[in-house]
């Protein structure tokens, strides 16, 4: 199977083109802005090294979030087009899944977490290599008593580990792996293991943006304050 992913929701911009598993060229530019104007050259440079063409990809796989509102939207954008220009099927892969696939972990437990600021991480604890419960958007009080209800020595993993690993230094924990965003590699494999029936390209949020629409369009008289 022949794949390409793709992942614009956090901290990089990560495209990568594999084959049965096998990369045939990987990008990966660590970014917090900036998404739109990479993600497209770095698609094609990864079909042109790999020396695929378009046609002879298989599937299409995206990260779908948590993460930035504008990083994971470019994304999911740019694979939803390519997918329906070519008539391929698109697998969209929570950013938190692909963290934890980051790491070899065995049966060791895995946080995932990202920085959601304000006090907030998004998280997913994982047990066996298996999720326990869904994606949310936690207090850091909250995902400390969780992980720390998973036993010794839990693995973190993602922009929020560290986050979390300063606010509690008390809490056990085998290892602390910030990194930024998913491995493409992690990404690869659940994009091959997904049925896109289960798996669309839709983006998850968990939290209200911080935008808000205005309140009257401009040449509006302001309200009177009653």
């Amino acid at each position: 199977m022949r794949l390409l992913v793709i992942d614009t929701a956090l901290g990089a911009c990560t495209a990568a083109v594999f084959e049965d598993e096998r990369p045939l060229a990987v990008r990966f530019e660590p970014m917090t802005k900036g998404h739109q104007e990479r993600l497209g050259g770095l698609v094609r440079d990864v079909m042109a090294e790999a020396g695929r063409s378009f046609d002879a990809l298989d599937r299409i796989g995206v990260t779908v979030g948590p993460g930035s509102f504008t990083g994971l939207r470019v994304g999911l954008a740019f694979a939803q087009g390519l997918g329906a220009a070519l008539d391929r099927p698109v697998v969209g892969v929570s950013a938190l899944d692909a963290l934890a696939a980051s790491l070899d972990s065995g049966a060791t437990p895995v946080a995932a977490l990202i920085d959601a600021r304000r006090g907030q991480v998004y998280a997913r604890l994982f047990m066996d290599g298996a999720a326990v419960g869904a994606d949310e958007a936690l207090s850091l009080d909250e995902a400390a008593r969780r992980i720390a209800a998973l036993g010794k020595d839990v693995r973190l993993v993602g922009s929020g580990a560290a986050v979390l690993a300063e606010a509690f230094p008390d809490l056990i924990m085998a290892s602390v792996d910030p990194r930024v965003a998913p491995s493409a590699e992690a990404l690869a494999r659940l994009v091959a293991a997904a049925d896109p029936a289960d798996h669309p390209p839709r983006p998850l949020y968990l939290r209200a943006p911080d935008a808000t629409p205005p309140t009257r369009l401009p040449g509006q008289p302001r309200q009177p304050v009653p």
